[in-house]
C-alpha cells in the first residue's frame, strides 16, 4: 500500500481542483496512483481536467530573435526574479539569441559554442554573468524554426516566447496567432495531433460521468452524445479549434480559413518549465488539514 502523503495530496489537489479530502479519499481508493486518482475524480465528477501546475524554481527571462526567415526561442534562467527584471540581464539574453540565430544553432551545446561580443562563446559569457551578478546564469533551451512563408514571434513579458510559422496568410495572422499560442498553450495543433490513447481515456471518462438516465438511450443516440463531448474537448485543446484570441467570435481554423493559410509550425517556451518548485507554504497548508 503507498503511503497517502501530505505532499502527494498537495500534487492531487493542484493538478485537479478537487477539494482536499476528496483528493486523499480518491488517492486511498486507487492506492497512491495520481493518474489514476485524477481520473477517478473525474468520473464522479469532483474534478474537469487535469491542470498539471506550471509551479517552477527557475527564474528568467525567454528571448527571441528573427530575420530572413529564421526565428529563434532562446531561455536563459537565473536564480531570482529580481536578477531577470534587470536591464543588464535581459540585454544579456537578446544578446544571446541574436548569437543563436547568427549561428545557425538548433540545440543548447551549439547555442553555447557560438560566438557572443567580448568573450569566447555564449558559455564563457554566462560565466561571467554568473561570477559578476553572483546568481548562477544557465542558458537552458533553444528552439529554432525556418520558414519560406509568414514567420513571426512573440514575447510574453519575458516569460513565454512563441514562434509561428504559416503557409500562406501574412505576417500579422502568424502574430495573432503566436499571441494566442502565448496566452492559450494549446497541447496540440489539429485533431489529427490528438493521441489516439487521449481520446479514448476522454470517451471512457465521459461514459463514466454520465447518467443513468443517459446511458439508457438508444446505441446510436448515446454514440451521438459521446461524439459531441469528445469533439468538444478536441476542440479546447487543439490550437485551431479554439476561439481566437484577437477575435473570439471565430475560431483560429476560421481566422486562418480567411487568408487561406495553414499552420506548418508552432513553437512555446515557458521560463522553467519541467523544473519543479516547492511551495513550503502550501504543503503546511495541506499537512495540517491532514492531522485534523
Amino acid at each position: 500500500m503507498t503511503a497517502i502523503t501530505a505532499k502527494l495530496v498537495s500534487e492531487l489537489r493542484e493538478r485537479s481542483g478537487a477539494g482536499m479530502m476528496d483528493c486523499k479519499k480518491a488517492l486511498t481508493e486507487t492506492n497512491g496512483d495520481i493518474e489514476a486518482a485524477i481520473e477517478h475524480l473525474r468520473k464522479t465528477g469532483l474534478a474537469k481536467a487535469d491542470k498539471k501546475a506550471d509551479r517552477v524554481a527557475a527564474e528568467g527571462r525567454v528571448s527571441t530573435a528573427q530575420a530572413g526567415g529564421k526565428a529563434v526561442l532562446v531561455e536563459v534562467n537565473s536564480e531570482t526574479d529580481f536578477v531577470a527584471k534587470a536591464p543588464n540581464f535581459i540585454e544579456f539574453t537578446n544578446a544571446v539569441a541574436e548569437a543563436a540565430l547568427k549561428a545557425g544553432a538548433g540545440d543548447i551545446d551549439a547555442v553555447k559554442a557560438a560566438a557572443f561580443p567580448g568573450a569566447d562563446n555564449v558559455e564563457a559569457a554566462a560565466k561571467t554573468q554568473t561570477a559578476t551578478i553572483g546568481e548562477k546564469i544557465d542558458v537552458r533551451r533553444v528552439a529554432r524554426v525556418e520558414n519560406d512563408g509568414p514567420l513571426a514571434t512573440y514575447s510574453h513579458g519575458g516569460k513565454i516566447g512563441v514562434i509561428v510559422a504559416l503557409k500562406g496568410g501574412s505576417e500579422e495572422l502568424a502574430k495573432g496567432i503566436a499571441m494566442h499560442v502565448a496566452a492559450m498553450n494549446p497541447p496540440y495543433v489539429k485533431a489529427e495531433d490528438v493521441p489516439a490513447d487521449f481520446v479514448a481515456k476522454e470517451k471512457d471518462i465521459a461514459l463514466a460521468a454520465m447518467s443513468d438516465k443517459e446511458k439508457n438511450k438508444p446505441a446510436d443516440i448515446l454514440d451521438k452524445i459521446i461524439s459531441g463531448k469528445i469533439n468538444k474537448i478536441v476542440s479546447e485543446v487543439t490550437l485551431v479549434g479554439q476561439p481566437y484570441v484577437l477575435d473570439t467570435n471565430i475560431t483560429v481554423a476560421d481566422a486562418l480559413k480567411k487568408e487561406g493559410a495553414d499552420v506548418v509550425a508552432v513553437v512555446r517556451l515557458a521560463v522553467g518549465e519541467g523544473i519543479e518548485k516547492v511551495q513550503e507554504d502550501y504543503l503546511a497548508e495541506v499537512q495540517k488539514a491532514m492531522q485534523v
